[in-house]
């Protein structure tokens, strides 16, 4: 039927007739994607191996890994370059809008002092709760 790509060399794979792995490739193809697989086909009633399927990393050159391997680091530079402009981005658009924030609130609190009595304690209280948002 099939073998285990990774297994030792010495075990021989077992085969099956083309008329059999005509009827069962969907089944085969699948063997090899999820556990490594090799299924020898023969002709039928002869012995001899005519083709092989195969999981695609067993017929994956080093030049085809290394160049998988580059382009995946390029890929993964490009998005690390994005996401850091995005963040300085962000961070320039979040400050933008805490100096506005910061700009109404010393608005307001300069007109609450105008309108308020002096010393009136919840005036006091409200600008106590609000102390770490007019430091600034």
């Amino acid at each position: 039927m099939a073998v285990p790509a990774l297994t030792p060399r010495d075990l021989p794979p077992r085969s099956l007739p083309l008329r059999e792995a005509r009827t069962r490739l969907s089944q085969l193809v699948a063997m090899a994607e999820l556990t490594d697989t090799v299924t020898v086909v023969t002709r039928d009633g002869d012995p001899r191996p005519v083709a092989a399927i195969v999981p695609v990393a067993a017929v994956r050159t080093a030049a085809q890994v290394r160049a998988d391997a580059d382009r995946l680091a390029e890929v993964t530079a490009g998005w690390a370059r994005r996401l850091e402009a995005l963040r300085e981005q962000t961070g320039r658009r979040h400050a933008a809008e805490l100096r506005a924030i910061r700009a109404a609130l010393a608005e307001a609190w300069t007109e609450l002092e105008r309108r308020a009595a002096p010393g009136d304690p919840a005036l006091a209280r409200l600008r106590a709760a609000h102390a770490d948002r007019l430091a600034g």
